[in-house]
């Protein structure tokens, strides 16, 4: 018998329907001995039409009541999953954020778990109880709902894991598993048996939308063991843990693609090459809230540099404008910009120990006639910009290059 916190997201209950096949998959798990706590998110569309009626009452409506507001949408579904244990012959018992306690910061919308009380939850479940938790929400010192952003129901799953040192996180979606890349960009795409937090955490950040990267995060700092599963087909999934390569042998150098749509880059060109030039280009970047991702600095002539960094596509109009008001007070040259590019990266902790990974991917994409705009390295992970047009080809093309298709001889 093995204790086990199961995470079931808004497609997983959508509807009735969908609800009692999940209390089937949680009754089958108490079947087999385990102790299983239950972490939901709202039914598919709910989040967003509580948000909507918001807004057709106001365009700026308060953060707090917003929580409140949002909160209620996981309150509805950890309700009807307790009814439907209840008509399969379950005990259950379902708890906001509030009644656990899972204390938060007071950040409103985007908060962070401090501490979770989980004397309630042990004493149901010594009772007998499957306990059923609203995930994505949480309550401050003075007793005001919080709610933990988008996504936030896995980071809920994995905190609760971590608090009651569970053997297992099970994140159940619609998907059965981590794949080497998006098997719909392509189709020989295969399902990783296991991966590391590592290359998790970075597949998250790239792109791969499977897990919210905060809850990896979460995961690797408390060393709790996650498998990604799907609610509508059985399978083994994907389970993510700490590195394995001295028990593996035949660790893949390379295990995924990532590749993140929505990416585009600004330039200025003829910078003053001095210290302190980064932090006045980039500083009021930060102060209007917009994250930067990759930064390449090139040293120019008579003494000047260009300097390149890429944003979120949705923030491009708005970082093009702050930057070309610093231009001006630096006597740059000019501000370049471009938001039709891509980011592919590959991704793999067996990269650490062999050479020649990243010349390998830089020709692939060159027999492809695919430039290459920006490049980007870490321990295990190389990324590269290119133009958006090449995407699903330079894709492919990796994928092909490094052995990782759904048919490849084991």
């Amino acid at each position: 018998m093995s204790f086990l916190v199961q995470k079931f997201g808004g497609t997983s209950v959508a509807d009735p329907e969908r609800i009692e096949n999940v209390a089937r998959l949680v009754g089958n798990a108490k079947d087999k001995g385990h102790d299983v706590v239950v972490v939901v998110s709202a039914m598919s569309g709910e989040t967003n039409r509580l948000l909507g009626l918001a807004g057709e009452i106001s365009g700026n409506p308060s953060k707090r009541e917003m929580d409140v507001l949002v909160s209620t949408g996981e309150q509805v579904t950890i309700a009807l999953l307790c009814i439907a244990l209840h008509k399969h012959g379950y005990k259950a018992r379902s708890y906001t954020g509030a009644q656990v306690k899972i204390l938060t910061d007071d950040a409103h919308g985007k908060a962070r778990i401090q501490h979770i009380d989980d004397k309630p939850i042990r004493s149901d479940l010594d009772a007998g109880n499957v306990v059923v938790v609203a995930g994505f929400q949480g309550v401050n010192e003075h007793g005001e709902i919080t709610t933990l952003g988008r996504g936030g129901s896995d980071t809920s799953a994995v905190a609760l894991a971590a608090a009651l040192t569970a053997d297992e996180c099970q994140i159940f979606t619609d998907v059965d598993g981590v794949y080497t890349t998006d098997p719909r960009v392509e189709p020989k795409a295969r399902r990783l048996d296991k991966i590391t937090f590592e290359e998790m955490l970075e597949m998250a950040s790239l792109g791969s939308k499977v897990l919210q990267t905060r809850s990896v995060e979460f995961a690797g700092k408390y060393n709790v063991p996650l498998r990604v599963l799907s609610s509508f087909a059985p399978g083994e999934g994907t389970l993510i843990s700490y590195d394995n390569e001295e028990q593996d042998m035949e660790n893949a150098l390379v295990s995924g693609i990532a590749f993140a749509r929505d990416e585009a880059q600004l330039k200025i060109t003829g910078v003053p090459d001095q210290p302190g030039v980064a932090a006045r280009i980039l500083g009021p970047i930060a102060d209007a809230n917009i994250e930067v991702d990759m930064i390449i600095q090139n040293t120019g002539a008579n003494n000047c540099t260009d300097f390149t960094f890429t944003i979120h596509r949705s923030e491009y109009d708005r970082a093009k404008a702050i930057l070309i008001s610093e231009a001006e007070k630096l006597n740059a040259r000019e501000v370049q910009g471009d938001d039709k590019i891509v980011k592919v990266s590959i991704v793999g902790v067996g990269m650490r120990s062999h050479a020649g990974i990243a010349s390998k991917m830089f020709k692939t994409l060159a027999d492809e006639a695919i430039n290459i705009l920006l490049i980007a390295t870490s321990e295990i992970k190389v990324s590269v910009v290119i133009e958006e047009k090449y995407l699903e080809l330079a894709v492919r093309s990796l994928h092909e290059a490094f052995g990782l298709a759904a048919d490849k001889e084991e």
